[in-house]
This record gives C-alpha cells, structure tokens and sequence, in this order.
C-alpha cells in the first residue's frame, strides 16, 4: 500500500469546500443582498436623517393688506419653507385643510397680538409641529403671540400620526412575500399562461383577506385608526394586489432576482418616501418626488385621507395604486404566453445532429 502526502491536499481540500458552501448562484445571491442592503441604509438615511420644510402649503387669513404683507414676509423666509396664498376667510382655511389643499393656515387678528394657526395632526404631527415651530419663531420677532388649533387631530390612539403608514407597510409586505413565495415553492418550474392567472387569482383573494385583516385590526380592534372600514378593506386590497400583482410581473421578467427588484421598489425606495415618518414637504427633493408615485406613498395618503379628512384627494393615489395592479396582471401574462410560445417553436436540427 502506497501514502501520498501532497503539500497542496489541505488547500485543495479546503477550496473545494468553499466551493460547495458557497456556490457561485450563492455568490450572486449574496453579493445582490449586500448591495440592498446598503441601498436600504443610503435611502432610508439619505431620505429621514435632516428633516426641513420645503413649500409647505400655508394659507393666510388677514384683511386684504395685512394679507398681502405677510404673504409677502413668508415667501421670502431663507431657504423657501412655506408656500404661503392668501385666503378670504377661516371657513375656506379650514375647507382647504380637509380637502389637502394645504397643510396648514395662519389666521392673523388685526385687533389684537395673538394669532391663530390651524394644522391637521392626522396628516403627520411631524408637520405641524414644524409649522407650529416655524410661525411662532417669526410671531415672536413682531411681538406676537400664537395659539394652535388643530382642525383634523389625530386619533390619541395614533402616535404620532403613523397607524395609516404602518399598516400600508404590513400590506406591502403581505403583497410581495405572497407573490414571491407562490414562486420560490414552485422551484424550477416553467412559467406557463395557466400559472400565471391563477396565480393572480390567488393574489387577488390573498388581497381581499388582507385588506379586510388590517382594516380590522387598526380599527375596532386596537381601536388605532378611524375611518370607514369598508373604505380601509378596499384600499387595503388593492396595495396588497397592487404590489403582489408587480412582484408577480418582476419575477416573470427576471426570475428570482425579480424579488430583489420588487423589494428595492416597494421597501428601499417606497418606503422612506411614503410620507409616513416625515410628511411629503419635511422630504428631500428625489424622496418627495417619487413618493407619491409608488405603491407605499400612494397608500398612506389614501389611507390617512380616509382615516382624517373624510376621503377627501384620494382620487390620484387610488390611480397610481391601479395603474401598479393593471401593469402587474399585463407584464406577468405577457412575460408567460411570450415564454410559452419560445417553447412551443419546432428545435431545428443540423445534419451532424442526424
């Protein structure tokens, strides 16, 4: 019997088994978490480390010259934080505010030394509170003094305003992880025009449960958000079919790293620009952009709407969230009935092959 006693056998021997822990689709797979995860840190940081106000729609009630001249002294504030228009009277104000006209309204007494400023919590008490610190430092500088009405508060069961951003981040949530898991547990399996439909058709009911779930569980049951209940299901339903439906069409696009992609949609990049930890004018210009555009964004505007301003100014958000669902449904059977035509075409053979 012979012993062979290489010098490279512990190396080649400990090679190989870094090769089969970590595969090179492993390698891959890896390399594309760590880079989402520092896109997650630069999106979230980037979006919510240095709040400032940014054209902050503000109405002002006065008579018509004192109006005037604090429209004035408030579009030329360092920096442009309000976007200040003169209003005719209180009632408008506060008709602007439940409608998301504006964010919040500067009623100036010409009698006396105490104004008054109208704000709605239930949009984001971050805001007002930047509103509120803002007009009292320039009301101190002229004497005055100011007192804050808030004309839609939010429920004292919603800290800090953010039931309606959580709960559209849990049906996001429930949105992706659904589609990709209907993918991920069929393995290799060819994308068919079948498995698509009645994939959608699940995403669809999955949507319904959901919608309805979170509606009651933010409402009656924790009793942390107001609003319609049927209005919550529905919008609910549809954020949670509407990223579903996305995710469906990435995956059929670009296989599992379209789960990647679904996640740097709806959680690196919809997620931070909801307007939900920082109302949409405390953003950074590309957050506050964006925003309104994805599927998180257009949710809690929905959601606070319905919850706070009676459902007013939804129309928008509900588009966009439909506009996500349609494209998903189109993309995810276009991708499969294009797949299932590649493998229906006749192989053509070579004479060698023969």
């Amino acid at each position: 019997m012979t012993q062979t006693t290489g010098a490279d056998s512990p190396r080649t021997s400990f090679l190989a088994e870094v090769k089969d822990a970590v595969t090179p689709r492993a390698t891959v797979l890896v390399t594309g978490t760590v880079a989402l995860a520092l896109l997650f840190i630069a999106s979230y940081v980037g979006a919510l480390h240095d709040p400032k106000p940014k054209s902050v729609p503000l109405g002002v009630v006065a008579p018509e010259v004192a109006a005037q001249q604090a429209v004035t002294r408030l579009e030329n504030l360092p920096d442009d934080p309000l976007n200040p228009r003169a209003l005719p009277d209180v009632a408008t104000a506060r008709d602007q505010i439940l409608n998301r006209e504006i964010d919040g309204a500067l009623v100036i007494d010409p009698a006396g030394t105490t104004d008054t400023l109208l704000v709605a919590t239930g949009a984001g008490r971050a805001l007002a509170a930047t509103l509120e610190a803002l007009v009292a430092t320039l009301e101190r500088s002229e004497a005055r003094t100011l007192r804050t009405l808030d004309v839609a508060p939010a429920d004292r069961q919603d800290a800090n305003g953010l039931t309606s951003f959580y709960v559209v981040v849990g049906w996001c949530v429930g949105g992706y992880l659904c589609a990709s898991i209907m993918t991920i547990s069929s393995g290799a399996r060819r994308l068919t025009l079948r498995r698509s439909v009645i994939r959608l058709i699940v995403m669809g009911l999955v949507a319904i449960v959901a919608g309805l779930g979170g509606a009651l569980i933010a409402g009656p049951i924790l009793g942390a958000l107001p609003g319609s209940i049927a209005a919550l299901w529905g919008v609910g339903a549809l954020i949670v079919f509407a990223v579903g439906a996305a995710t469906l069409a990435c995956q059929a696009l670009f296989g599992l790293a379209g789960i990647g992609l679904a996640i740097l949609l709806v959680v690196i990049l919809g997620n931070p620009s909801a307007g939900g930890a920082l109302p949409p004018p405390l953003l950074p210009p590309f957050w506050r952009d964006i925003g309104p555009a994805l599927p998180p964004g257009a949710g809690t505007w929905a959601t606070r709407s319905i919850a706070y301003f009676k459902g007013n100014d939804t129309t928008d958000s509900l588009l966009v969230l439909s506009a996500w669902a349609a494209a998903g449904i189109a993309i995810t059977l276009l991708a499969a009935a294009m797949r299932g035509k590649e493998s229906t075409k006749p192989q053509v053979t070579t004479p060698a092959e023969t």
